[in-house]
């Protein structure tokens, strides 16, 4: 597996990858009415390829396959980290997160990780600062805001 750094071209991938990803793993712990709202069909890929440009992301790359991909921006949020549904628990998640924690130097990290993340940030020692409900399209998704200190 390599580790790269994000190219636009991948950002088509990278919004099928989180649909499927999102549809299929998260499914234990939402809703089908959540996970629609959460990841719809019609992500705008100008927007993502904006985001994904803005923040320091990386993509995950094995047997020419992106497997997965994550990003953080300047200030330390750390905003999307998903790995495909088929490479799931082979330690891709933990390598992607382990170089963003690292690129930039700051003093602690924020996410707002879902039911699902929650065992995997606290594992990596993140502290649940509060839980909290998003709200999208009138439906509410549980998340957890959690940080980690450097």
């Amino acid at each position: 597996m390599i580790i790269r750094e994000y190219r636009p071209s991948d950002c088509k991938f990278l919004a099928d990858l989180f649909y499927q990803t999102v549809h299929s793993i998260n499914a234990k712990d939402y809703t089908d009415e959540q996970l629609n709202v959460w990841a719809t069909s019609n992500v705008n890929i100008n927007e993502w390829n904006q985001s994904l440009s803005e923040h320091f992301t990386l993509v995950a790359v094995k047997d020419r396959i992106i497997v997965g991909f994550g990003d953080i921006d300047r200030t330390g949020y750390l905003d999307r980290l998903y790995v495909h549904k088929d490479y799931q628990s082979q330690g891709i998640a933990t390598a992607i997160c382990n170089k963003l924690e690292h690129a930039f130097e700051i003093s602690k990290i924020t996410t707002h990780a879902s039911i699902t993340a929650k065992p995997f940030f606290l594992h990596r020692g993140y502290s649940i600062i509060k839980e909290q409900q998003v709200i999208r399209s009138n439906i509410s998704l549980t998340n957890y805001i959690m940080e980690k200190q450097f």
